[in-house]
C-alpha cells in the first residue's frame, strides 16, 4: 500500500492501540512502552501493510506480537531472580494490577449491567472458561465469549472516556 499519512495513521489509531494493550497486560507503563514500540515498527514496516484490513488491526496484531516477545524476554531475564518455588509456572506479578489500577477497573465494572458484569468477573477475576461460566448461567460456550466480548469492550470505551477527561483536567 502506498501513501500512507503515517501521522494520520498516528492521530486516528493510537488510542485505540493503547486501550487495546492496556487490556492486555493492565499497566500504564508497560502499555507505553509497547504502544510506543508498535508504531516505532509499523512505520518501519509500513510498506509491508498490504491494505487486506483496517490499518488498526494489522496496528493491533503488532501491538500484540511486541506485547508477547517483551514478556517473553522479560520472563527470561527474571528466571535467575525469581525467589518463588519453582513449581510456580508464571510470573505472579504480570498478572496483578496495582491496587489503583485495579480500583479504577471495579469502578468501571461496577458500572456495567448483568450479565456483562459478572461474566466479565468470572473470566478475569474467577480465571473461569467459558465453558464453566456458560454452565453457570446455562447458556451456550458462544453466549459466554459474546458477552464477555462486549463487557470487555464496554470496560475499554469507559477507560477511554475516563482517559480522555483526565486528559483534558
Amino acid at each position: 500500500m502506498t501513501d500512507v499519512d503515517f501521522e494520520e495513521v498516528y492521530a486516528t489509531c493510537f488510542k485505540q492501540v493503547y486501550a487495546y494493550v492496556f487490556s492486555l497486560c493492565g499497566s500504564r507503563e508497560l502499555t507505553e512502552e509497547v504502544t510506543q514500540e508498535t508504531f516505532f515498527k509499523a512505520l518501519k514496516n509500513i510498506d509491508r501493510f498490504r491494505g487486506t484490513c483496517k490499518i488498526s488491526v494489522w496496528l493491533c496484531q503488532i501491538a500484540k506480537n511486541t506485547f508477547v516477545t517483551i514478556q517473553r524476554k522479560r520472563r527470561d531475564t527474571d528466571v535467575g531472580l525469581q525467589q518463588a518455588p519453582s513449581s510456580c509456572s508464571e510470573d505472579v506479578f504480570s498478572r496483578v494490577l496495582s491496587r489503583e489500577e485495579a480500583y479504577h477497573l471495579h469502578k468501571l465494572l461496577h458500572t456495567l449491567e448483568e450479565p456483562y458484569k459478572e461474566v466479565f468477573s468470572l473470566r478475569v477475576f474467577g480465571e473461569l472458561s467459558f465453558s464453566e461460566i456458560a454452565g453457570l448461567f446455562e447458556k451456550s460456550e458462544s453466549w459466554a465469549r459474546v458477552t464477555y466480548f462486549r463487557a470487555k469492550h464496554k470496560i475499554l470505551d469507559l477507560f477511554e472516556v475516563k482517559q480522555s477527561e483526565s486528559d483534558h483536567m
